[in-house]
């Protein structure tokens, strides 16, 4: 399966992992040689009750047994996906009532961008340095990254940048600004969480300029950082919520949510200002239900931060520099990429699933399911422990 996987399927990168996968249930990974592998990762931060989770897969399973595509977004009412919807209301602050689904984050980025420039009639785009908010054209016009940028030039004309955390550069949101998107804690720049109320000056300088403030829960969001929602965690409304990842308990999906006044726009003048035909899949909306139910009805949330304590209780270490994140979305720091390659390198021929961040090389990923149990978290910290024990006594 490796042969045909690297041969027929494109590739992200010169050397993927290329575990060849036989199956994975709750906090661990099979491969076909049967080893077990305990998941750090949960597809980058994707499956957030863990693998084959039973209610995400029941709620599957029965929706299937009624129908699953039978018209494009918006047009049908379909049971999953306005429960859904309706729930997620319940949870969002106010005014942020009224969700559009799509596919996968970076298509609700794009979404969300358009929704800005429809509401302010203006162009111009504030992001930050080192974010990431998607891969596709738009979405990549707004990372901070301009390596990974420069390829695929010209992208979105109009677009600014300024420094997370960084005060003074608040000044540059202005009256020609459609919106500045913001992650509410940074992923691919290292876990970094907003300083000395950041979004909550961002968002008044967005007021006073007629702005939009859109906040990026792709990765935060669903839980991970003991909120439902990142921004939660920092005294703020935003006017856009993006969501992903975490939302479909392992399934493809992403939306937006605004205020209605706001989301109605895409719907007239022009009319299918914004659409999609898979969006709001009633397959992927049951497992995003049942995601959300298990999510707001447990203690899952309120847990991340017990284990969040456990981790950095656990992870003391001379190679450890410090834990960046919060909750569940924590990255172990050391000092240069080459130490983080071989610590993931080591710990997964040990049995356990670490990962990279995007940006940032000296980070290691630490994003295990919402589920995963005190005696897994236990079990690899000890691998990662043995990993840094070795790499130490070598140098």
């Amino acid at each position: 399966m490796k042969e045909d996987f690297l041969k027929y399927q494109a590739q992200t990168s010169p050397y993927p992992l290329a575990m060849e996968v036989s199956h994975a249930k709750g906090s661990y990974i099979d491969d076909t040689n049967g080893k077990k592998y305990l998941d750090f990762v949960a597809g980058v931060s994707a499956c957030s009750l863990g693998h084959q989770h039973p209610r995400v897969n029941q709620a599957i399973k029965d929706q299937l047994d009624k129908y699953s595509h039978v018209m494009v977004y918006g047009e049908y009412a379909q049971n999953p996906a306005v429960e859904f919807c309706k729930l997620l209301a319940h949870y969002m602050p106010e005014p942020l009532k009224k969700t559009y689904l799509v596919n996968s984050g970076t298509e609700a980025t794009e979404g969300a961008l358009k929704l800005a420039r429809r509401v302010t009639g203006r162009s111009q785009f504030i992001s930050c340095h080192n974010a990431y908010h998607g891969n596709t054209m738009g979405s990549m016009s707004v990372m901070g990254f301009e390596e990974r940028k420069q390829a695929f030039r010209p992208l979105l004309p109009d677009v600014d940048f300024i420094t997370f955390n960084n005060g003074e550069d608040i000044a540059k949101i202005t009256t020609k600004t459609a919106a500045i998107i913001l992650e509410s804690i940074q992923g691919g720049a290292g876990f970094i969480q907003p300083e000395n109320g950041f979004l909550t000056k961002v968002k008044e300088r967005c007021e006073e300029v007629g702005a939009l403030l859109i906040i990026d829960e792709i990765q935060p969001g669903f839980g991970r950082t003991g909120k439902l929602f990142g921004f939660e965690n920092y005294n703020v409304i935003p006017d856009v919520v993006i969501m992903g990842k975490g939302m479909g308990g392992g399934m493809p999906v992403g939306a937006f949510t605004a205020k209605s006044e706001y989301m109605d726009l895409l719907s007239d003048n022009p009319k299918l200002g914004h659409i999609t035909t898979f969006g709001g899949h009633p397959v992927i909306a049951a497992a995003c239900l049942a995601t959300l139910r298990e999510i707001t009805a447990t203690d899952l949330i309120s847990q991340t931060l017990v284990k969040e304590k456990l981790f950095r209780e656990l992870l003391v270490h001379p190679v450890i520099k410090e834990v960046r994140g919060k909750g569940l979305m924590l990255a172990a720091m050391v000092e240069t990429p080459e130490i983080t390659n071989e610590v993931i390198f080591k710990c997964q021929d040990k049995g356990l699933i670490l990962f990279w961040l995007l940006f940032e090389g000296r980070a290691i990923r630490i994003t295990p399911p919402l589920t995963i149990s005190e005696e897994e978290i236990k079990e690899g910290c000890a691998i990662i422990l043995e990993a840094l024990e070795e790499i130490y006594y070598k140098k």
